[in-house]
């Protein structure tokens, strides 16, 4: 992160390189357990890459998707919740329900709203995205699975949940290992 940011803060603030270099440095400090000093790169990053990369959506999306992880580290998941719903239309918007950026956005906001307690909701979006990730990306793929996970989590994590959701959180799981 800093040997990243160290090479690259000479440059021009239009540089490419230089604004992935902050969310580089942001990404390395979070994931160092410190979001505190992660946000402000975040925020700063994400301004760069509005103002000098608009044309660039992935660019866009990722910033968004590093502060609105940083915000739900932060314990500050309303924000995250708002701003991961905003990515996920964007994406959807931009990419189409069907391109794997937007299959992980999908994927990022049914945590996001697993997160804030909103299982009846989280498990209806799971269960919406989930033939969209088996069809475009298969069975197999890492988010396909990881959508699975998500859902059978929320199944058996959900305070109202029924002897069919166990049942069907166990099912998804037993087809998951296989």
């Amino acid at each position: 992160g800093w040997a990243a940011w160290k090479t690259y803060v000479g440059r021009p603030q239009v540089d490419e390189w230089r604004c992935k270099a902050m969310g580089l440095l942001g990404t390395a400090l979070r994931q160092s357990s410190l979001p505190e000093e992660a946000l402000p790169i975040f925020e700063a990053s994400m301004e760069l890459i509005l103002r000098y990369c608009s044309h660039d959506i992935l660019a866009i999306l990722s910033s968004q998707t590093n502060l609105a992880v940083c915000l739900s580290d932060l314990g500050r998941a309303d924000e995250a919740l708002v701003l991961s719903r905003a990515i996920y239309a964007r994406s959807v918007t931009a990419l189409g329900a069907s391109d794997e950026n937007t299959i992980r956005n999908g994927m990022n906001l049914a945590v996001s709203i697993c997160r804030q307690g909103l299982f009846d909701e989280a498990k209806s979006f799971a269960r919406g995205l989930l033939p969209v990730a088996q069809q475009s990306l298969g069975s197999d793929s890492s988010l396909t699975l990881g959508l699975n996970y998500n859902l059978a989590w929320t199944l058996n994590n959900s305070p109202d949940r029924t002897r069919g959701d166990l049942l069907e959180a166990e099912t998804i799981m037993q087809d998951v290992v296989q």
